[in-house]
């Protein structure tokens, strides 16, 4: 099993983390629709397989994913890396979301009674809060590792600067810094790589890249002038009431992306494996990417996921796929 160093830690993670978003039944952030025992048959394969972190957040399925995590690692706690993030709505209340003393204190202690643990090893800001001063949420998370409750810290979707002015604020009070980031990242979207990448280096950051399918393009599902099935990610989001969701789910079918699934198709056919896995393992070979999140509904799902950290890409593939999806990148 290969591992690497989360940042400028000595955390040692595997290059494949289990994103929990779908956990649960549908509701707040995340899909869902994967129910508790299929959860469970899926995270218990994940870690027997030698892998150790899992991903969640406060938000997913209405926190019904922190609580099946909870319950599924109870016997092997220490043997995994649990990080949760928090930041989105909790409650109606003007101090029910965001990144202040005020809020994360509170969603801490939630997280912690949901997870059923007494301590997180990653905990991670979802993103940005404007309305906070950055100096308040990095004592505050400092706070939480004197505690005990907390043993490092991250952030989730920050741009480059957001970074660097977090890093500066541990850094004026001798705190506690960030060692992580958070932040989409596949052949269809590279734009982590001119400026995110180089800062997360200079600052001590590791990195945990989130949609490395493109919300399932990248598998090789999603066919030119075919609808998608309803039932499918992409079709439930076009079919979704919500305007911000179908616009979404448009911008992932583009000419351009389905030529970058085609060309992973064609080179997944030289290979004789899947697109799922020439798409991961384009990924997991990327400089400066430290663990790759997937989000497996079902355990032929993972098993397909998890075949592309045991592939190895040979330069000519490589090559070909940096090419096809470096425009527009």
């Amino acid at each position: 099993m290969e591992y690497a160093q989360l940042g400028n830690s000595g955390l040692k993670v595997s290059r494949a983390c289990l994103g929990t978003m779908n956990f649960g039944p549908a509701g707040g952030v995340g899909v869902g629709s994967c129910d508790e025992a299929d959860a469970r048959r899926i995270l218990d394969s994940f870690l027997d397989a030698g892998h150790n972190v899992i991903d969640t957040a406060d938000a997913y399925t209405g926190g019904e994913s922190e609580r099946i995590v909870g319950r599924a690692v109870a016997g092997r706690r220490d043997s995994v890396v649990l990080a949760t993030k928090a930041f989105l709505p909790q409650g109606p209340g003007a101090n029910d979301r965001g990144l202040s003393r005020a809020h994360l204190t509170r969603a801490l202690d939630a997280s912690l009674r949901r997870l059923g643990t007494d301590h997180i090893d990653l905990y991670q800001c979802h993103q940005w809060d404007p309305e906070t001063p950055i100096d308040e949420t990095m004592a505050t998370l400092d706070g939480f590792v004197s505690s005990g409750k907390v043993r490092y810290i991250g952030c989730s979707n920050f741009t480059a600067a957001q970074i660097v002015e977090s890093q500066w604020a541990a850094e004026r009070r001798g705190g506690t810094p960030f060692v992580s980031l958070q932040s989409q990242y596949s052949l269809l979207a590279r734009g982590i790589e001119p400026e995110l990448l180089p800062t997360c280096e200079r600052h001590g950051l590791g990195t945990l890249t989130w949609s490395p399918l493109g919300g399932g393009v990248l598998t090789g599902r999603y066919l030119r002038d075919t609808a998608p099935d309803r039932t499918s990610r992409i079709g439930r989001l076009l079919n979704s009431p919500s305007p911000l969701a179908r616009a979404w789910a448009e911008d992932l079918l583009t000419e351009r992306n389905l030529d970058i699934a085609d060309e992973s198709a064609r080179i997944a056919a030289d290979l004789g494996t899947t697109s799922t896995a020439v798409a991961l393992a384009w990924l997991r070979q990327r400089p400066g990417v430290t663990s790759v999140i997937i989000g497996p509904r079902t355990l032929d799902q993972l098993d397909e996921n998890l075949a592309g950290f045991t592939l190895q890409l040979p330069a000519d593939a490589i090559a070909r796929l940096d090419g096809i999806s470096a425009a527009g990148a």
